[in-house]
């Protein structure tokens, strides 16, 4: 696991310059889109390739991580709906491109079971794009999920709900309180996980992902097993970090060819 820390822009920069690196030399790869606030300013700067610097996803495909369970088709937080406004629809997917699970399925382990083969039919995710709760989540994988998961239906806790409310008019009565997720093992089969936190919110579940027991109290931690996986963190997020000067030292010493 490679830990950078630096400030949110340049974070947003660096997991840019991995996508960029790898659609321009693989045109047809597969991303992994994550929503919530932390992989914005991300999906603004391929944006701002896309538009002034050619980056093209005209043959790229992705897959969301999760959805909502019962929101309707045109509510503005149905993920399928916030992740056609922060990127797809601001750079050149091909129609069809982006897919996501059904949310408003009417067999819901059905819908899960295709979305599982979907990914498995693409041949996989190359690298996937995540952020954390503050309670260790990635996707919609809470505390006590197995860290052998496909994708499912899973219940949100009301510290996940109450940490969505800003999204819903601050009415945590608001927000959904099913979701379809990706698995922590589907996510794992991932090529390339590039996690990214900011604030001190997030900081003692970055201590715990990075620095904690391999955990179902903590799911992000599975990632400790990942042999690609990089954590994109800024001052705040690494307060906890105890080999946190370690990882500045090796980050500055890093080989300029290697990337991330």
């Amino acid at each position: 696991m490679e830990v950078v820390i630096a400030p949110a822009t340049r974070l947003a920069e660096l997991a840019a310059d991995a996508v960029d690196a790898l659609v321009r030399a693989r045109p047809d790869a597969v991303l992994g889109l994550a929503t919530g606030s932390s992989p914005l300013k991300v999906y603004d700067e391929l944006a701002r390739r896309h538009e002034q610097e050619g980056l093209s996803f005209a043959q790229a495909r992705a897959f969301m991580l999760d959805e909502y369970v019962g929101l309707p088709a045109e509510h503005p937080e149905r993920y399928r709906n916030v992740i056609e406004t922060e990127i797809a629809s601001r750079v050149d997917f091909a129609p069809g491109a982006v897919q996501g699970p059904d949310g408003n399925a009417e067999d819901l382990p059905a819908a899960c079971a295709a979305y599982e083969a979907a990914i498995s039919d693409a041949g996989g995710v190359d690298l996937q794009i995540l952020g954390i709760g503050t309670d260790g989540h990635i996707a919609f994988n809470e505390p006590g999920s197995s860290l052998a998961s496909r994708t499912r239906i899973k219940t949100l806790t009301a510290q996940t709900r109450e940490d969505n409310a800003r999204f819903f008019g601050d009415d945590v009565d608001r927000v959904p309180r099913h979701c379809l997720t990706q698995g922590l093992a589907t996510i794992m089969s991932a090529r390339h996980l590039v996690l990214l936190a900011t604030g001190k919110g997030k900081a003692e579940a970055v201590h715990q992902l990075v620095e904690g027991p391999i955990s179902a109290l903590w799911p992000a931690t599975i990632m400790q097993m990942h042999p690609h996986a990089t954590v994109l963190v800024d001052d705040a997020a690494a307060s906890r970090l105890q080999l946190a000067d370690y990882y500045r030292q090796t980050y500055a010493s890093k080989p300029g060819w290697q990337g991330l």
